[in-house]
């Protein structure tokens, strides 16, 4: 018995948008600038206080919260929900970056960027539930055009499937996944133009 076109669709939907959730997009990320830029070694010593500080807590507190009921799903796809884990996240991020600069005086931008970004999604998520795996798929987007235009131009149009994975999976709306999409259009604008300065 063939499956309907329907549920093939939802099923390909589903995988889009559990193997690009925001985390698996960041790492993807990190390992694609560390094998560019780095030795192993360097590489490991880059991202362990991002694995210590973000990613472990993160994942921790989303399954912790799954677990005892308080969030509905992983993807955290209620609104009201939702709020705690902003500032859950923009916590963890603000102790890696001090972390950091504490530790070798300097600036991530990349988590500050992030940090920012997660701020403004928190700030609409009260208007609106913008869509973060969109938004955190553009900033990466953005990210990997950085390294190489050619990976950016891909990243970009992974994360068009992955907003229309969304509204399939009924996850988010058409204005919700458009919205994730400005607020990280804006944001991403201004990361690249700062990484252009800092870079010259």
């Amino acid at each position: 018995m063939t499956k309907s076109p329907s549920s093939l669709l939802i099923k390909l939907s589903k995988l889009i948008s559990n193997f690009f959730n925001p985390l698996n997009s960041l790492i993807i990320y990190f390992i694609i600038y560390s094998a560019k830029n780095s030795t192993l070694r360097e590489s490991a010593l880059q991202f362990l206080p991002i694995l210590a500080f973000t990613i472990i807590p993160i994942s921790g507190f989303i399954f912790w919260k799954v677990k005892k009921k308080d969030y509905t799903d992983l993807d955290v796809s209620n609104r009201q929900q939702r709020k705690s884990l902003y500032f859950f996240i923009a916590g963890c991020i603000l102790v890696y970056l001090a972390f950091i600069y504490l530790r070798y005086q300097e600036i991530d931008w990349v988590l500050f960027f992030l940090f920012i970004l997660l701020v403004t999604m928190q700030v609409s998520n009260y208007f609106i539930k913008s869509s973060m795996h969109t938004a955190l798929n553009i900033f990466v987007a953005a990210l990997l055009f950085a390294i190489e235009p050619i990976l950016g131009g891909i990243w970009l149009g992974i994360s068009v499937l992955v907003g229309i994975s969304r509204i399939i999976l009924k996850r988010h709306t058409l204005a919700e996944v458009l919205s994730g999409s400005l607020i990280a259009g804006v944001i991403s604008f201004i990361y690249l133009y700062t990484h252009i300065q800092i870079s010259n």
